[in-house]
């Protein structure tokens, strides 16, 4: 007779799940991008263990990449193990202690975001305005400085939400230095793709996520903080709130030690590598170009068809194609034409832009002008649809 005991309503049958096989998508929103074919490659690779000595070595070629991607030398320059907004936490988290005043900025979704992880780690928070599709202004956000005076300064360098690209780096950059206060960038949608320069803009800590302009599929995603940055950190009053992104311990794993802290995502790694070998081989300068030579493709084609881009071009983020929706279109359904259609992605607008514009991706592997055709001639026929 049978000890087994079978708890009503569960169904004892194995799920019967077929084989994966995803619809074969072009990724032109505003992220996930394309990954290159070699990145795939690297991802089907053999597993060896997060303290092998030969993952070591690979850990040790990541931060080189990753430094000459983010135009940095600094030390502290890591993979963190999660998406991107693990590396936004990790930044914020880290360098806001409760207690301190972190200023943000409010003209996108991000920035928000910002926000809420600066109220989490015990920190007061401050806002410096500029509306939905706009730059911080410096003088505005010198203004909020004397106003406030806070500790610690974030900044989003691409806003994904609005297609907008913060210029006048190293303007803001001085105001906060000026005030001895600490600067984090967003660099979720630049990194390798956008002219960045960490150490000659005078950023302190920047993170960013691997699946934009780098083209890899996110899981290990870049931060860099300089040892400024990185003093404060190991200096706190009170560990950071969270054990698993707390860079005093994660520094044992990634510093000289090489000591265990979790399990990185080894694979993952992997594909970071692969995805920064294609950027030093292309040379981070000509990456830059190509970014904005595509995506200035797009743009005409864009105009071309009457659109209007939502960014002027003195701001205008090569990487996230702002565009308005006309009047009498149904953004959605345009959305909803193209997967159907073409199996190509776009997106629509965040927050204050929802409905307003649609977000189309010019990144890494999806930046080329093969795609830039396709996309155009498949709008136009979704625009011919809603009778525009």
């Amino acid at each position: 007779m049978s000890n087994s005991h079978v708890e009503p309503g569960v169904d004892e049958r194995p799920p019967e799940v077929g084989e994966l096989t995803p619809p074969d998508r072009t990724l032109m929103g505003p992220g996930p991008s394309d990954v290159h074919p070699r990145v795939l490659k690297a991802m089907s690779t053999p597993l060896v263990g997060h303290l092998d000595p030969s993952f070591v070595e690979i850990m040790d070629e990541v931060q080189e990449l990753l430094r000459y991607t983010f135009r940095t030398d600094n030390r502290w320059t890591i993979p963190v193990s999660g998406t991107g907004s693990a590396s936004m936490e990790a930044a914020i988290g880290n360098l806001v202690e409760p207690g301190d005043t972190m200023l943000v900025p409010t003209n996108g979704y991000f920035g928000g975001r910002m926000k809420s992880m600066a109220e989490r780690a015990g920190g007061e928070v401050a806002a410096v305005d500029a509306p939905w599709g706009e730059p911080l202004d410096p003088v505005d956000v010198e203004r909020a400085f004397d106003q406030h005076q806070p500790d610690v300064f974030g900044f989003v360098h691409a806003e994904t939400s609005t297609g907008v690209r913060q210029p006048n780096v190293d303007e803001l950059t001085d105001i906060a230095h000026a005030h001895d206060a600490f600067v984090i960038a967003d660099c979720v949608t630049s990194l390798g793709g956008v002219e960045m320069r960490v150490d000659e803009w005078g950023v302190d800590a920047a993170y960013s996520g691997p699946q934009k302009c780098l083209s890899c599929p996110p899981g290990a995603s870049p931060l860099t903080l300089n040892d400024r940055a990185m003093d404060r950190v190991l200096d706190r009053e009170e560990p950071a709130r969270s054990w698993y992104l707390d860079l005093s311990l994660l520094e044992g794993y990634w510093g000289d030690d090489r000591s265990y802290h979790h399990t990185a995502p080894i694979t993952n790694v992997y594909a970071l590598r692969e995805a920064l070998r294609l950027v030093a081989e292309e040379g981070i300068e000509e990456r830059w170009a190509r970014h904005r030579e595509v995506a200035s493709e797009l743009k005409t084609g864009l105009r071309e068809l009457g659109l209007e881009m939502n960014a002027p071009d003195e701001y205008w983020l090569p990487s996230v194609n702002a565009v308005r929706v006309p009047d009498g279109v149904d953004d959605a359904a345009v959305i909803d034409h193209l997967l159907a259609a073409y199996d190509l992605e776009i997106a629509s607008g965040l927050g204050d832009l929802e409905g307003d514009i649609w977000r189309i991706g010019c990144m890494g592997h999806s930046a080329r002008p093969k795609n830039v055709e396709y996309v155009l001639a498949a709008l136009e026929d979704a625009l011919a649809e809603q009778g525009y």
